[in-house]
């Protein structure tokens, strides 16, 4: 039991791989909000490590469709599941987003999905995140949510550059 403890807490090659983000990005990030005209915008993401390496927190800073837009993660891997958790909070709502899902080596492509807040319903609708990497200094990062039909819809294009 103890080495079970010890193995849950210690950070191992999916932190290592979180890790490898840590510093400053610039993106260009397109909403989908309104589909007839896409809005474009300038962000500004930060990674860090926290906890013995076990958790990464990020902090985006920008404009979406035009009003200022702050937004915080924290994702880790959990070490029992063999899953990443992430959760995401935002100026632009009160829900917190849930996501879980793994990372696919061979695509460099890590896959999550999950749940968020529904402000006309009040209920859950489905959200699911996909970051591929292009390089060390390149990611793109693509959301999709449930439409107000119920189908999937993308909402949400960035291409993320390390500052350097």
């Amino acid at each position: 039991m103890f080495k079970a403890m010890q193995d849950f807490a210690t950070p191992g090659k999916m932190h290592q791989w979180l890790a490898s983000f840590n510093g400053e990005w610039d993106a260009t990030v397109i909403s989908f909000a309104n589909p007839v005209q896409p809005d474009t915008s300038k962000v500004s993401q930060t990674y860090s490590m926290t906890l013995n390496g076990l958790y990464q927190e990020g902090k985006l800073t920008g404009s979406m469709m035009g009003m200022a837009f702050e937004g915080k993660s924290v994702t880790g891997f959990d070490n029992a599941k063999k899953i990443f958790i992430s959760t995401w909070i935002d100026n632009l709502g009160s829900g917190i987003i849930v996501m879980t899902g793994t990372y696919n080596e061979s695509t460099k492509t890590m896959s999550l999905a999950g749940a968020q807040s529904n402000p006309v319903t009040g209920k859950d609708s489905g959200i699911r995140q996909v970051m591929k990497m292009i390089d060390n200094n390149t990611y793109t990062l693509e959301m999709y949510g449930d439409g107000f039909d119920g189908k999937e819809i993308k909402f949400m294009e960035g291409t993320f550059k390390r500052k350097k």
